[in-house]
């Protein structure tokens, strides 16, 4: 089974205008409200792609019975812990061309109720084949939330695909256990290293020398439009992606850590395991609704993807 975990899940609010006025009443006839989160969005193609998949987190009030709700609807498993606080909203306006967007910072997280939570994190571990865990922490968490879970992960020797960004990401990195695979962008690689990085030789050379990467099988720099960059162990790939119009991008990043999931629980070779990553992340981008992807179309995506190693 792969454990998704959200700890700061959303109700994702989609209002869609020709244009949006300012300072006067805009009246919607379109709108979307559906479970969010990043970890959310990767449980979602997991399902889609007929991998066994349970989602965590943190949840609380109406919004998270309506988080609940709407996976028990497309029969996603569910583990959460109940908090005091309410879930938030995510608000997006789809205007002019345009997405304007509103987010809530959602609930702050007890004392008491971290530790709840990864002692039923533990308590489900023993089931658990692979974690994936995505997304920024709630107030409340400490920066080195997301290092305890992979310690506690490593005690049962279930790899952790860790999708953070900023100080929870270097606190991971820096700690004796580490994750089995991580994907920051390439803003956010050059944010944790300090140092900005334009062409593929520099993002290898940080890659190579720097130590907070060393011990990770997998590190993967996606790069938008242009594939992505990966380490695995002291191997290096080039991951080139078709051009298409995309859709919707929001939720890719999400849907190529699906892959990876899927991928590892298929045991797949290497190539073909970043081929299915990067083909679920594009098929995410051909579609209207986030972390949704066409299982049909994933051999054939898989085949205009080019891996070459660098």
């Amino acid at each position: 089974m792969v454990l998704t975990v959200t700890l700061n899940p959303s109700v994702d609010i989609g209002y869609n205008l020709e244009q949006l006025h300012l300072d006067t009443v805009n009246r919607v006839s379109h709108i979307s409200k559906t479970a969010g989160g990043k970890g959310i969005n990767v449980a979602r193609v997991l399902k889609q792609l007929e991998i066994e998949v349970s989602a965590t987190g943190l949840i609380g009030g109406s919004l998270g019975k309506f988080i609940k709700e709407q996976l028990n609807g497309i029969g996603i498993g569910q583990q959460f812990v109940d908090i005091t606080g309410e879930t938030r909203n995510c608000i997006a306006i789809l205007h002019d061309g345009k997405q304007t967007e509103i987010l809530e910072g959602g609930p702050e997280i007890s004392e008491n109720e971290a530790s709840q939570f990864l002692f039923h994190y533990e308590s489900i571990m023993k089931e658990t084949d692979i974690v994936t865990i995505s997304g920024s922490l709630p107030k409340g968490l400490k920066d080195n939330f997301y290092e305890k879970m992979v310690e506690i992960a490593s005690l049962y020797d279930t790899p952790v695909l860790l999708d953070a960004s900023g100080k929870a990401l270097e606190a991971a990195l820096e700690s004796s256990d580490k994750p089995f695979l991580i994907k920051p962008n390439q803003e956010e690689l050059a944010a944790l290293i300090g140092k900005a990085l334009v062409t593929e030789s520099e993002i290898i050379a940080a890659l190579q020398t720097n130590p907070l990467f060393e011990g990770i099988p997998w590190v993967v720099i996606t790069l938008g439009s242009k594939g992505a960059v990966i380490k695995k162990d002291n191997k290096f790939f080039r991951a080139d992606i078709p051009k298409m119009q995309a859709v919707n991008p929001v939720g890719s990043g999400d849907s190529v850590i699906a892959g990876f999931a899927a991928g590892l629980s298929r045991q797949l070779g290497d190539e073909e395991l970043i081929k299915m990553a990067m083909a679920t992340g594009v098929l995410n981008a051909l579609e209207e609704r986030t972390g949704y992807i066409n299982p049909e179309k994933l051999d054939w995506c898989m085949k205009q993807i080019v891996v070459e190693t660098i």
